[in-house]
């Protein structure tokens, strides 16, 4: 699996860890994040609003997100 490219600041309370140990917990981390921000939990969290009409399908709302302006009247609802 290709590791992300990404700064992680990870502040431990033990400081007696060794570095195997400290690349272990960094490499768990990256494997926790890398779910998190995958497309699909993405379309689980978001739904897309097209003026009176709510949608919750993954296509839809990833076709969306593709550009960097949503079109006019189409917003992105965080269902938390």
């Amino acid at each position: 699996m290709k590791m992300p490219n990404r700064d992680l600041l990870v502040l431990l309370k033990n400081e007696f860890m060794s570095q195997k140990a400290i690349d272990h917990e960094v490499e768990c981390l990256n494997d926790i994040l890398l779910i998190a921000e995958s497309d699909e939990q993405f379309c689980v969290a978001h739904e897309l609003v097209d003026r009176n009409r709510i949608t919750s399908r993954p296509g839809k709302i990833l076709k969306a997100i593709r550009y960097t302006e949503l079109k006019p009247f189409r917003f992105l609802i965080n269902k938390n």
